[in-house]
């Protein structure tokens, strides 16, 4: 059997080396470049490879290919596969069968990292063998390899959700729905919440779907839909027999006939979205039958995420937070409804069909200045040029953390929550959020 992986990245190689160790002939193509450390590994694990280049003939003959995340299902090369009738699938799916463990799967817009790191936290803290990987951290796949764990939590993004057939979590959680990726969807939101729902399309009556009972699209998806999964909803505003919810400053989560509770004031992560994240996260534990105590100390003592409403410095007594992951107009939403303090808020970058709308009226109670750092900012000067008194566009980081340090004054605050991808001035949104720590170090 022929597997040809495409992207060298980390889904990639981790898919590579699983492909080799099951047996199969396996060929890496990459249309970038391959990082150095990658190349080791290949070379290392004598898995053939190519980069800035798709070779057809050394592709099209394959028995299934595994596409990385970021490769759209327009390009070219992943075109001509399908018209040839070859299974493209995502690594959540390639490596799934590859291993007993039970498998919690978190979708969502926002809030997916935080939920998934959480509920790792939580589980690793009951003294549970378990992994974490999907979006983030090493490879599902990779690590299937090495056969470490009783149990995986994986961030499962739309585009891996697009690329499986049989998969299935054990308990799935979806954080919510905003309009995210639609260029990658025919700028169609249906097609987008669709693809958010197929990590629930294989569960049976033995699996858990957690979901956010207060989100519209979710609601609306259900009016039409069914999953054989058995539901646990959560709200800051209903209450349920089943389920989790905030009454009287207490979370109140009850399951299989068992009661949870919890005061919220003993949650470390602040802001109504991060309650949101600790019910669907406290929900996976108490469905692992994991003990109260374990489960109160952990959200006590979570940290939290990099590069999502971190704290960096207070300067001359204003805070500047690093809100990098915030990709998304929903996103930055949640950021700016946290903020208490007059905002200098630093926005965009690569827009992806945003509606900056919805944000208006938190521009308008807590913004007193914004920074546009992005290579076209036509749009957000559009719809927030009349709204507040200073704007300014900047091309780098180092400019626009020194500008919003002159247009700060004490118990101000400084959000950098761009809204949008990075790749027109950053690699990443992780290199813009430490560019913008730096940037705040070197003020």
């Amino acid at each position: 059997m022929r597997l040809v992986v495409l992207g060298g990245g980390e889904s990639g190689v981790g898919t590579a080396i699983l492909g080799k160790k099951k047996g199969y002939d396996v060929f890496v193509s990459d249309f970038g470049k391959i990082k150095e450390n990658y190349k080791e590994v290949l070379l290392i694990n004598e898995i053939a490879w190519e980069e800035q280049v798709h070779t057809e003939e050394l592709i099209l003959n394959a028995d299934v290919v595994m596409k990385s995340p970021g490769i759209s299902d327009n390009s070219p090369i992943v075109k001509k596969l399908k018209e040839k009738g070859i299974s493209v699938i995502s690594e959540i799916e390639f490596a799934a069968p590859y291993t007993e463990a039970t498998i919690i799967g978190i979708t969502g817009s926002n809030g997916k990292t935080t939920t998934t790191m959480l509920t790792h936290h939580l589980l690793k803290a009951a003294g549970l063998n378990v992994g974490l990987g999907g979006n983030i951290g090493k490879s599902f796949a990779w690590q299937v390899a090495d056969n470490k764990y009783d149990l995986y939590v994986l961030e499962l993004s739309s585009f891996q959700l697009d690329g499986i057939e049989n998969f299935k979590p054990h308990i799935a959680i979806i954080t919510n729905i905003s309009p995210d990726h639609l260029d990658r969807y025919n700028y169609k939101y249906e097609n987008y919440i669709d693809a958010k729902f197929r990590i629930t399309m294989n569960q049976t009556q033995e699996d858990y779907l957690i979901y956010d009972a207060d989100d519209e699209a979710i609601s609306e998806w259900f009016k039409t839909h069914t999953t054989k999964a058995k539901l646990i909803p959560f709200s800051l505003t209903k209450t349920f027999n089943e389920g989790a919810y905030i009454q009287n400053n207490k979370m109140e989560i009850k399951i299989n006939q068992e009661e949870y509770t919890m005061d919220t004031e003993y949650i470390a992560l602040e802001g109504k979205h991060n309650m949101k994240n600790a019910m669907a996260a406290t929900s996976v534990a108490k469905l692992m039958q994991i003990r109260k105590a374990t489960i109160r100390e952990s959200l006590s003592n979570f940290q939290g995420v990099e590069h999502r409403l971190e704290k960096v410095l207070k300067i001359q007594n204003v805070q500047y937070i690093n809100d990098s992951k915030a990709t998304n107009v929903n996103a930055t939403f949640f950021a700016l409804d946290s903020m208490n303090a007059p905002t200098v808020w630093i926005v965009g970058g690569v827009d992806k069909g945003n509606d900056y709308n919805e944000l208006m009226s938190l521009v308008r109670e807590k913004v007193k200045a914004i920074i546009c750092l992005g290579v076209d900012n036509k749009k957000v000067i559009d719809v927030f040029g009349n709204v507040v008194d200073i704007m300014i566009e900047v091309s780098s980081m180092d400019d626009a953390v020194r500008m919003a340090q002159r247009l700060t004054e004490k118990g101000d605050a400084v959000l950098l929550s761009p809204a949008c991808a990075s790749f027109d001035l950053f690699e990443n949104y992780e290199d813009r959020g430490n560019q913008f720590k730096q940037a705040v170090k070197n003020l």
